[in-house]
């Protein structure tokens, strides 16, 4: 249910198929007897369905597949365990049976061409255009290039959408929100105009001010139009027909200072990156694994994050090029999805490389065993490299970092410290590859060899949980004022302390140059 939920909240196709008691047993209190109707018709409220005899099924199973492609979301056919032994017989020409059939042309529908000259119009007007996509996004790359050129925009990605777009490109600013950038927060808070396409980013508070920019929003699902900026223009369609059909009807903008300004930003802030990754920390700064794997990524990588500080690191610090891939629990943000996703990842692109970041405490809660999931399987790939990296710090860090600061609150050491694992001696335990890193030099060597591997690698990685992740709009005031408040009580309020004011001294002021 927790993984349906993530599905249904970050609008994911996904058909459970769930077993239950046989009918004659329903109704009786019976063993393992769930009201399984009831359970799911919240997460897979769009299409629930008992299946109760064979004739039912190629209708049942193909509307659940079509209601969650066409909806996006989670659908569940429940299978009594005596239906499951019937002989199959299909529906017939008679009263009351229902036939089906295969076979489905999905439209890629465009705005009309009203709408889209009256959002050409809105956008023209504009000085200073931000874009803000997200993963409905994901295959209007091309038309998305095209279109912020011609605006002369910065394009700011949502957390699902980091994926949308190369990091390389100069004007992309990366993630936006609590976990995002400072080049994205400028953009968002400087801005006249403002483009969303594909994202339905729930923060408004790092969007622009209500009465700061004129807005346009494009997305293919009319129940998530509207909802999160007051938008004078709402357009409901296909990301990338829309875009094309958007195009033509926009001017280019021969000003091209705030591009500029733009990238400017953007440059910096990844030489800021560089320099706190380079932070001397005890013993591993977590931001350098990140740094460190970025230059190493495969092109054709896929990427996924546990929710956590982890989360953090990769919404900053990791850039994304060629066709990488990346996902993480979004609008959820559950525990524990890293290393399944990767596992997901690995089933749908065996050929592909996988590189998962997950915390202790997610590794504590389910890695450990998806470990044995992954020893069972990884020779049916044709490409071995499955990679967890594992941010070793015994603390569940990112609640101890919210308690901190959106509470006030010290460090509760009770609730928030974790036994000592060692998740490389598992993963060798089990004949996968284990690495123990515990020394800022060997942080790069340990990627290369995993991503020699012949097999699936555990990096352990022990860093220090005192790295504070500081949101982009908090100021080196905001940051020492923080640390003065950790000074009364909490146990790691002298690390905090020095890591945290080096930290946003390296992102204010990285080099020279900048």
């Amino acid at each position: 249910l927790n993984g349906l939920y993530d599905a249904k909240l970050d609008h994911v196709p996904v058909v459970a198929i769930v077993g239950q008691t046989s009918r004659s047993a329903m109704g009786g209190s019976y063993q393992q007897e769930v009201d399984l109707l009831s359970l799911y018709k919240d997460v897979a409220g769009d299409y629930v369905q008992m299946v109760t005899v064979p004739e039912q099924l190629p209708n049942v199973l193909d509307r659940a597949i079509r209601v969650a492609l066409a909806e996006r979301a989670p659908t569940a056919i429940i299978i009594p365990s005596d239906v499951q032994e019937l002989a199959y017989s299909g529906p017939t020409h008679a009263f009351k049976m229902v036939p089906s059939s295969l076979g489905i042309d999905w439209s890629t529908a465009a705005a009309d061409s009203d709408g889209i000259a009256r959002a050409a119009e809105i956008l023209n007007a504009g000085s200073k255009v931000a874009i803000l996509a997200g993963q409905g996004a994901r295959g209007a790359r091309a038309e998305l290039e095209q279109v912020a050129d011609l605006l002369g925009a910065g394009v700011a990605k949502a957390l699902l959408g980091k994926d949308v777009l190369p990091d390389e490109l100069p004007y992309v600013t990366g993630s936006i929100g609590l976990l995002g950038t400072r080049p994205s927060y400028e953009m968002m808070m400087n801005c006249d105009t403002l483009l969303t396409v594909g994202s339905s980013f729930p923060y408004t508070q790092f969007m622009p001010a209500f009465d700061q920019a004129r807005a346009v929003q494009v997305d293919i699902d009319g129940k998530m139009i509207g909802m999160r900026y007051p938008y004078e223009l709402n357009l409901v369609g296909d990301a990338a027909a829309t875009l094309r059909a958007l195009a033509p009807h926009l001017r280019r903008k021969e000003d091209r200072s705030w591009r500029e300004g733009i990238e400017d930003n953007v440059a910096k802030w990844w030489r800021s990156m560089e320099a706190e990754a380079q932070v001397e920390a005890d013993p591993v700064n977590p931001m350098l694994l990140f740094h460190e794997l970025s230059s190493r990524l495969p092109e054709n990588a896929i990427v996924t994050a546990d929710s956590g500080s982890s989360a953090n690191w990769y919404a900053r610090q990791l850039k994304f090029s060629g066709d990488m891939r990346g996902s993480l629990s979004g609008n959820l943000a559950t525990m524990g999805p890293g290393v399944p996703y990767g596992i997901g990842a690995k089933f749908g692109h065996p050929d592909r490389p996988v590189i998962v970041f997950a915390g202790d405490g997610a590794m504590q809660m389910n890695g450990l065993a998806e470990l044995i999931t992954v020893k069972h399987y990884w020779e049916q790939w044709s490409d071995a490299r499955l990679i967890v990296a594992v941010l070793h710090n015994n603390d569940l860090n990112q609640v101890t970092w919210e308690m901190r600061a959106m509470e006030g609150a010290p460090k509760f050491t009770e609730s928030q410290r974790l036994p000592e694992v060692s998740y490389e001696g598992f993963a060798r335990s089990l004949g996968l590859g284990g690495i123990a890193v515990d020394k800022p030099e060997q942080v790069g060597p340990a990627w290369e060899q995993a991503l020699a591997a012949d097999r699936p690698t555990v990096l352990d990685f022990r860093t220090d949980p005192d790295v504070p992740p500081i949101p982009p709009h908090a100021t080196f005031e905001q940051a020492k004022d923080l640390a003065k408040a950790l000074l009364h009580g909490d146990p790691n309020s002298l690390g905090i302390v020095k890591e945290g004011l080096m930290a946003k001294a390296r992102e204010i002021i990285p080099g020279k140059d900048s």
